[in-house]
């Protein structure tokens, strides 16, 4: 399975979704998963969610899959009271995702 990450930065809001949307779109137009590292990232707004979930639909479109790893307890904690917990898979490294990734 051939993919390609994206590193987010400590924020993912309205300042800068654009720019990440812009960054993972392309890659995903290349027909390559996408593995999110969100390692850096402590907090993530509305806008940030509605990038992980519209990047998330264009790579289902595409047959393709888009993963989270690293998610901090911020963002986490984010992710599940909005509920998009359940609609990624996430994983706590990249070595486990890529173990996933194999199967």
């Amino acid at each position: 399975m051939n993919f390609e990450t994206y590193q987010l930065d400590k924020r993912l809001d309205s300042f800068n979704y654009q720019q990440a949307q812009a960054d993972i779109l392309p890659i995903l137009e290349r027909g390559s998963n996408v593995v999110l590292d969100m390692t850096a990232c402590r907090y993530i707004s509305s806008a940030g969610l509605r990038v992980l979930l519209y990047s998330k639909k264009v790579a289902a479109s595409k047959g393709l899959k888009l993963f989270l790893v690293g998610i901090s307890e911020e963002v986490k904690d984010i992710m599940d009271v909005t509920g998009f917990n359940t609609f990624f898979e996430a994983f706590s490294t990249l070595e486990e995702c890529l173990e996933k990734m194999k199967e």
